[in-house]
């Protein structure tokens, strides 16, 4: 199997990047990043960024936030191999297949997570529960194989992030994103513990609706859209809610 390394493009990168954003911005009001959950990753090590797995849009956020927030790093993704062959072109932008449920593709995996992680600007990115999972389900599951990876790569540094799409008092809805402290947790329940975290802290700042616990990474569209949404710009902000005016 070629290296997924061997494999991403720059050129197909920076093309996906914006069509991505195209797509995400007429979904949504934002993506928002916590003001208190900005990453911080030590140089000169690698990352694992293990992050929660809520729903469809995960898949374009790795490029979103990567391209943003890690810009200097390149950034790898396993998928389900099944699911790559019919979306080829994902190779080029650094996902790699891993065969579901077989000890075969398990040791394909480590091999592959591996050979990212020995270079310490590479990004590692792991959907924790290896599944779609409400981020209010508890335990917080984790995939086979992830609690293995920090020894597999033993000076990677692990990132937790939680993820939650919501809706404020927009039309479109909100993607909120926030990164718990680098750990080096060795075990399984130390790895849930720092996910955990760092989810029910976004879930509580989501709960509050305020604008101001966030700083916008992408804006997307507001308000209301045909006659209702040209009313509404004659006579109003396009938020409804006050505390927006300042996000």
């Amino acid at each position: 199997m070629t290296s997924p390394v061997a494999l991403r493009s720059e050129r197909a990168l920076r093309f996906f990047d914006w069509a991505f954003q195209r797509h995400f911005s007429g979904s949504f009001s934002a993506l928002r990043l916590a003001r208190w959950g900005e990453p911080v990753a030590p140089p000169g090590r690698p990352l694992i960024i293990l992050a929660n797995h809520p729903g469809w849009w995960d898949g374009v956020l790795v490029m979103l936030v990567t391209r943003r927030l890690f810009p200097d790093r390149p950034c790898f993704v396993p998928m389900d191999a099944a699911a790559l062959e019919k979306y080829g072109f994902m190779r080029r932008i650094g996902v790699f297949g891993v065969e579901q449920n077989s000890a075969r593709g398990a040791v394909r995996f480590l091999e592959t997570a591996r050979d990212v992680l020995a270079d310490p600007r590479h990004i590692l990115w792991m959907n924790a529960p290896g599944r779609f999972a409400d981020p209010r389900e508890r335990p917080v599951p984790l995939a086979p194989g992830v609690a293995r990876l920090p020894r597999i790569a033993p000076d990677a540094v692990i990132l937790p992030l939680a993820i939650e799409y919501t809706h404020w008092t927009e039309k479109r809805g909100e993607t909120l994103i926030a990164f718990g402290p680098p750990i080096e947790a060795k075990d399984e329940e130390g790895l849930r513990a720092a996910i955990t975290q760092t989810m029910d802290r976004l879930a509580a700042d989501a709960i509050s609706r305020d604008h101001q616990r966030f700083r916008v990474l992408i804006g997307g569209g507001r308000g209301m859209g045909g006659l209702y949404g040209l009313w509404q710009r004659l006579r109003f902000a396009p938020e409804h809610d006050p505390r927006a005016r300042g996000g």
